[in-house]
């Protein structure tokens, strides 16, 4: 099957191993991946602060540029919620485009919802194998667009892998995008709490799935000396396959 990688801005910019190990996971799968320079941001942060038109300009660029592939797969819950719950709304008044919207729309997965809809892999089936502690934490658009423990469940698919369950796991980060900037005091309080629950796991390995929650809890990792890695799932899978180990290093988080 042909498959058309959709990055998001963050996980280009800040996460370029995230992406790597996408592409080697699905190539492992008999996938055909396909890369299109031409896409930007799906237009999240302008529809969350109002500028429609501004977010309609980017909508159709991103409609256009994945017209054709048979699927469109993304590391991020957050931009696939984006293009499959707002863009239709976002041209409200204009059929001809909310019909597009809603083709793009069934054809974008977030790349577990993938795995697990789509390719159905059950890791075992590979015999991956990966050692170490590790903790999940849930983002809130993921449960979004209908994603429960299927990460959890991969993860448990593999040899090796210690799973600690955590603490308020349906408790959001604080990053909320622009709500991070917005309301850094409360954003701040939040994430200091999910760092506290992450502690408490004794887990050397959180696995975060949306890049704009690793960089918040990341930080304030740092901010409070707390030492442990993150990783997304991607990144586990991939390791846990050989497709990829720790000389693999890339951009900002290499």
């Amino acid at each position: 099957m042909k498959v058309a990688l959709f990055i998001t801005c963050l996980t280009d910019n800040f996460y370029p191993r995230t992406g790597i190990a996408l592409v080697k996971i699905l190539e492992h799968l008999g996938c055909e991946v396909v890369f299109p320079e031409e896409q930007t941001c799906c237009g999240q942060p302008m529809w969350n602060n109002g500028f429609a038109e501004e977010t309609r300009g980017l909508a159709k660029r991103m409609i256009d540029v994945f017209e054709g592939y048979e699927y469109v797969v993304t590391p991020s819950g957050s931009c696939a919620a984006m293009v499959r719950d707002y863009y239709e709304e976002a041209f409200e008044g204009m059929p001809e485009w909310q019909a597009k919207a809603r083709n793009l729309a069934e054809r974008t997965y977030e790349f577990i919802e993938f795995l697990v809809k789509v390719a159905k892999i059950d890791l075992r089936e590979f015999g991956a194998k990966w050692d170490g502690d590790v903790t999940y934490h849930y983002s809130c658009h993921l449960r979004g667009i209908g994603m429960t423990d299927e990460a959890v469940q991969l993860l448990k698919q593999i040899e090796g892998v210690r799973y600690h369950e955590l603490e308020k796991m349906e408790q959001c980060c604080g990053f909320g995008g622009t709500f991070a900037m917005k309301f850094s005091e409360v954003s701040g309080e939040m994430s200091r709490d999910k760092v506290g629950c992450i502690e408490k796991t004794g887990a050397k390995v959180v696995v975060v799935n949306d890049a704009g929650c690793s960089m918040n809890i990341e930080g304030t990792c740092r901010r409070e000396g707390v030492d442990v890695k993150f990783m997304s799932l991607a990144e586990i899978i991939a390791e846990s396959l050989s497709l990829m180990d720790d000389s693999d290093q890339v951009g900002a988080n290499g």
